[in-house]
């Protein structure tokens, strides 16, 4: 019970620092989110599950009972973790305690609503890594969204509003036609097939190929249109591009606490989900698209890139990095391989360490120079030296400098997607995947050159200097565990192997 025990005292601790003055949030926050993060921790020490949990393998701390019965399904609680799902929610506890403590410089008011919100997504978040009946699971989905339209509509900048509903409006169609998706799938494809929402019990009946005719559609076109419909669903939260615009200016007028989760976590339920889902019950189809997807990701890397390379706030440009490294993400998925598939989970934990330190940095820059436009500042390197060290290390780190996580997710990647068999041209769609690090390259180097560097410029009737420990402590921590997961790729590689080697027939 120890899934449920984390869920459970998530939102606890939320609605307890709901209800602390303004004066403790913060640290009454950040003592409660220890405890998730250590459980998480003994969870990922104690860890004995092996496969996939939709593919018949062994769940670690798995727990079941039934919860409902309608028109002749089961809804169960049944959580679970298998090598894929747990780095995933170590990654969530770990970012959620480093984001809350960043937030005691800049959120000044309403502290109590904002760390409790902090704390109430934190708990869905483990809950949408956690669970594998589709019922339980898409109520946490959808619960993620309530926390994060408020971080950004109260504590944003000053388009928040329109931030918040651009963002909340695009997820929310986007659920839908998702949900619609696979409803349609299992309901009519499946019918009498399968009689329980169990993600592992609908996968079985899909890959088995019980799917029959419905609606005038045959068993193949109706898988097709259902794999569509989450795909878009999925490739939305991720972003995929054309789908992405959302995500700039949720990332600008967000506070960078908010940041720190949206970039670190949220965008990896939609590449998480498009595994589960789209690349594990309908892996025939995605290998039928194969060359549609892996075009989608090579053009995401290059694109992203070169929209970041255009921007002049240095928030933006990291939300659009994202974009660009996500695209990664989607070329290893659909490469089918084994270091494709592994390549593109490792990522996700690596990009979500990467992209909340560099958010963070940012943040700190902000919070002591109150700017983030390139053109305003220069020289912080002497007034800032600590913050302004973690920052360069961060973007090399986003280059994928070895030794780091990012050079070991994208290398993984790069192999697996170069001897694909199921993308068409493989090897050119890598090579096109591979510029994007030119273009990653320049554009942060260019940022870095002109912010960084050079003769302090920024005109301030105030005092511009080290931030205070606090502030500095998270980007510290999070640059330590990014060194650690680039030196040693296996505290998590290792699992994230074993979980996807049924995906590429290694297994069962």
């Amino acid at each position: 019970m120890i899934i449920e025990t984390l869920i459970g005292f998530a939102f606890v601790a939320a609605l307890v620092t709901f209800l602390v003055p303004n004066e403790v949030a913060g640290r009454v926050g950040a003592a409660l989110s220890l405890v998730p993060l250590v459980g998480s921790l003994w969870m990922w020490s104690r860890f004995d599950g092996s496969g996939n949990a939709l593919t018949g393998g062994t769940l670690a701390f798995e727990t079941q009972f039934d919860l409902l019965t309608f028109s002749g399904y089961e809804v169960q609680w049944l959580t679970g973790v298998d090598g894929i799902s747990l780095p995933l929610v170590v990654l969530t506890t770990f970012l959620t305690t480093l984001a809350i403590v960043s937030a005691w410089t800049p959120i000044d008011e309403r502290q109590s609503q904002f760390f409790g919100l902090m704390l109430f997504m934190e708990a869905n978040l483990l809950g949408v890594f956690t669970s594998l009946d589709f019922f339980v699971w898409f109520v946490f989905w959808e619960a993620t969204l309530l926390p994060m339209y408020f971080l950004i509509g109260i504590w944003g900048g000053p388009r928040r509003k329109y931030a918040a509903i651009k963002f909340f409006v695009y997820t929310n169609i986007a659920s839908l036609a998702m949900f619609i998706g696979f409803i349609a799938l299992v309901f009519g494809g499946l019918g009498d097939s399968v009689s329980t929402l169990s993600l592992p019990a609908v996968s079985e009946a899909l890959r088995a190929g019980e799917v029959t005719s419905f609606m005038g559609l045959s068993p193949a076109a109706l898988q097709l249109a259902a794999f569509l419909a989450m795909f878009f669903g999925f490739a939305v939260k991720v972003p995929v591009v054309p789908f992405h615009t959302w995500l700039p200016d949720a990332h600008v007028e967000a506070p960078t606490p908010a940041s720190v989760m949206l970039a670190g976590v949220l965008l990896k339920m939609g590449t998480y989900a498009l595994l589960r889902f789209n690349f594990t019950m309908l892996p025939e189809v995605a290998k039928d698209l194969a060359l549609v997807i892996a075009a989608l990701g090579a053009f995401s890397v290059i694109y992203g890139a070169i929209l970041a390379l255009a921007q002049q706030d240095l928030k933006r440009i990291v939300a659009y990095s994202s974009v660009s490294s996500m695209g990664y993400v989607m070329l290893g998925l659909v490469a089918y391989t084994e270091f494709g598939i592994a390549g593109a989970t490792f990522q996700m934990v690596a990009h979500g360490l990467i992209s909340g330190l560099m958010f963070m940095t940012v943040g700190v820059i902000y919070n002591t120079t109150h700017t983030r436009m390139v053109g305003d500042i220069s020289g912080l390197a002497d007034r800032m030296p600590v913050t302004v060290g973690i920052f360069v290390a961060g973007a090399f780190g986003y280059m994928g400098l070895p030794l780091m996580a990012g050079f070991a997710g994208e290398f993984f990647i790069f192999v697996g997607s170069f001897h694909s068999t199921v993308i068409p041209s493989a090897p050119l769609f890598t090579a096109a995947a591979m510029f994007g690090i030119v273009i990653v390259a320049g554009y942060l180097l260019l940022a870095m050159q002109r912010t960084l560097f050079g003769s302090f410029s920024l005109d301030t009737d105030y005092e511009v200097g080290a931030a205070p420990f606090h502030d500095v402590a998270p980007l510290a921590v999070l640059l330590l565990a990014i060194i650690a997961l680039g030196v040693i790729p296996d505290l998590f590689f290792d699992m994230i192997l074993n979980a996807i080697a049924p995906l590429v027939g290694g297994g069962a």
